[in-house]
């Protein structure tokens, strides 16, 4: 008797051929098991509506006709959280099984899919008064306070990501523990869901960083600084810190060129990048994690590796 198949897990760098290697692994493991696959974006910018280049959203001709979750679910003004993410997750993996549908996650938030594999740390709840105290600051104040009484969560939270690194501060100010150790506890008490399997696309930095540099010049060329251009009285707080989003809107405004833009986006999405390194070595500890070294786009040998893995018999 064939059993519920594992859900396979797309992880890995910012333009490192995930969504491309998604469709095909869809395509075969709907042929496989009979099941109409669908996948479930793990992405923090691709939930927004309108944030498409940017956010490399596939377009309705890479989807090929397989249902895409969590994509265009709120509007750029709108705050959104883990917490949100991981609730809508978790009923868009019941309702595709219920439907005997094959969920396919991909993404490259690994804080998504690091809440996904071993549910979410609450923490102490948020102090209005605390955080007011916090964001008045400067962010690179908070990045020098966040990277000397917790260097772990500072390792991973992106430089610019405000929110987290406020979140971080007011929960060591509250209990007086990195919330790094606090995560670490819940990991060690929490046993890691079993019907997931974690594939991550492993990548040499040079060879990232040049994929990454000719995305960003392909984002130009393709409209992005008309779209940021067009979202501009739309973008909330959040959306608006978005890599990408903010480096245009900035040179939109005055404070910077273009010119300037372009290679601070190239910059901080190779940080980004890297900050995806540390979480992949997070990642790495779980059983079901498997590794694919990379020197090229993945091709039709790693999806037929990510179906023979999920399929159990």
């Amino acid at each position: 008797m064939t059993c519920e198949p594992l859900i396979p897990v797309i992880i890995g760098p910012t333009a490192g051929g995930k969504t491309s290697l998604s469709i095909r692994v869809a395509e075969l493991l709907s042929q496989h098991t009979g099941r109409t696959a669908e996948i479930i974006s793990a992405d923090s910018v691709q939930i927004y509506r309108g944030l498409d280049i940017g956010s490399a959203k596939p377009t309705p001709e890479e989807r090929r006709g397989f249902t895409h979750h969590l994509i265009d679910i709120i509007d750029p003004d709108q705050p959104y959280t883990v917490h949100q993410w991981l609730t809508d997750a978790d009923r868009c993996i019941e309702d595709i099984r219920s439907r005997k549908g094959a969920p396919i996650v991909v993404g490259g938030t690994h804080l998504y899919i690091k809440a996904l594999l071993d549910g979410l740390f609450q923490g102490p709840p948020p102090d209005p008064d605390l955080r007011a105290q916090l964001t008045a600051r400067s962010l690179a104040e908070l990045r020098t306070e966040l990277e000397r009484v917790d260097p772990v969560t500072a390792a991973r939270v992106h430089p610019n990501d405000l929110r987290r690194t406020v979140r971080a501060l007011e929960v060591f100010s509250q209990t007086g523990t990195p919330i790094s150790t606090l995560q670490s506890q819940w990991d060690r008490e929490h046993p890691r869901r079993t019907d997931l399997r974690i594939f991550a696309l492993l990548w040499p930095s040079s060879l990232i960083n040049r994929r990454i540099n000719q995305r960003v010049r392909d984002m130009i060329e393709n409209g992005l600084v008309e779209e940021v251009q067009s979202l501009l009285p739309r973008l909330g707080e959040q959306s608006r810190q978005a890599l990408g989003y903010k480096q245009i809107a900035q040179a939109l405004a005055g404070k910077i060129s273009l010119e300037q833009a372009i290679e601070q986006i190239k910059i901080e999405t190779r940080r980004f990048a890297k900050n995806q390194r540390t979480w992949l070595k997070r990642l790495a500890c779980a059983p079901n994690f498997q590794g694919i070294q990379l020197t090229d786009s993945p091709g039709e040998e790693h999806a037929q590796l990510i179906v023979q893995q999920c399929l159990r018999e």
